[in-house]
């Protein structure tokens, strides 16, 4: 069997890449990863999704590094290495989505002023989400985005309109920062998550990878108070008027079959845009089209590099 080339990058951090602390204006601790070009065309700011760590990112940050982009990403408060907002460690919490869009404009304002160039953002899930309320505020301006499977809103098994309100209910019927689900350690619970994120075993396998090396970065369910947050800030997102004044390019790549966030949500807001370009995938692809597998992904990378290559 030929080994996969692919893991050189996706399991190792690069000699000239660094971790760093950024503190936001509240002092929180931001765990932060940066991979200077030598020669660089621009900077691209990598934004992940709920319970993401910068590892989950290598693959898309190496391949934008070969591009000539200096590249930049960091953990997300209370998650990662950026330390919790619960008192449970393994539980995803957040009362107000408010303080990740205060934490990205401080970061972009700070990071923006540190080297000249344009300026990129890629954002996947719920990176997405705070993205697009963050232009709508105005508090970021970047020159082009790229808006992967955006977290507009978030599926559930009974309906938006009943999964949010069980989700208020519950928040206040007990300690809102209590986990929202248990996760079973088996393989048929281990095997439904994989199909729910990617088709491709390898690099669904890279998390365990750096879990086992790395285990204070586990994250596991989000508490009840975030879903229930999450649907109501997806609500007020996809009606906010000010949608429709972001003029910012985008590119947003949406799948379809996504079990996670509700694609149909993220066309629709797609539609307001009033630059927007979306591309739709099919059943061959799930939530995280940045770590699919190669003929999805291809696919994806390339239409980033030339997104990026128009806008630079």
């Amino acid at each position: 069997m030929t080994a996969d080339p692919s893991l050189a990058v996706r399991r190792a951090i690069a000699d000239d890449a660094s971790f760093s602390t950024w503190r936001a204006r509240d002092g929180w601790a931001h765990r932060r990863f940066d991979w200077p070009a030598a020669t660089p065309r621009g900077r691209v700011l990598v934004l992940g999704g709920r319970g993401d760590i910068v590892e989950k990112y290598l693959e898309i940050l190496g391949h934008l590094h070969a591009e000539g982009w200096s590249v930049t990403t960091f953990d997300w408060r209370g998650q990662g290495g950026s330390g919790r907002l619960s008192p449970n460690s393994r539980v995803g919490h957040a009362a107000d989505f408010a303080i990740f869009v205060r934490d990205l404009a401080d970061f972009w304002d700070e990071w923006t002023q540190q080297a000249d160039g344009p300026a990129m953002l890629i954002a996947h899930s719920m990176g997405g989400h705070i993205a697009l309320r963050a232009l709508a505020e105005r508090a970021i301006d970047p020159a082009a985005v790229v808006l992967v499977a955006p977290m507009v809103g978030i599926r559930s098994p009974i309906g938006a309109w009943a999964g949010a309100w069980l989700a208020r209910i519950m928040a206040r019927m007990g300690d809102p920062a209590r986990a929202a689900w248990r996760v079973r350690p088996d393989q048929r619970s281990a095997g439904h998550r994989q199909r729910l994120l990617t088709h491709d075993v390898g690099r669904f396998e890279d998390e365990a990878w750096w879990y086992e090396r790395k285990p204070d970065l586990l994250l596991g369910p989000p508490s009840w108070a975030w879903v229930a947050e999450a649907f109501r800030s997806g609500r007020a997102l996809a009606t906010d008027p000010r949608i429709a004044t972001i003029t910012v390019r985008i590119l947003m790549l949406v799948p379809d079959a996504d079990g996670l966030v509700d694609s149909r949500a993220a066309i629709r807001l797609a539609a307001t845009l009033p630059d927007a370009t979306l591309i739709r995938f099919g059943d061959e692809a799930a939530h995280e089209l940045l770590r699919e597998s190669d003929a999805v992904r291809d696919r994806v990378y390339a239409m980033i590099d030339s997104f990026l290559n128009r806008h630079a």
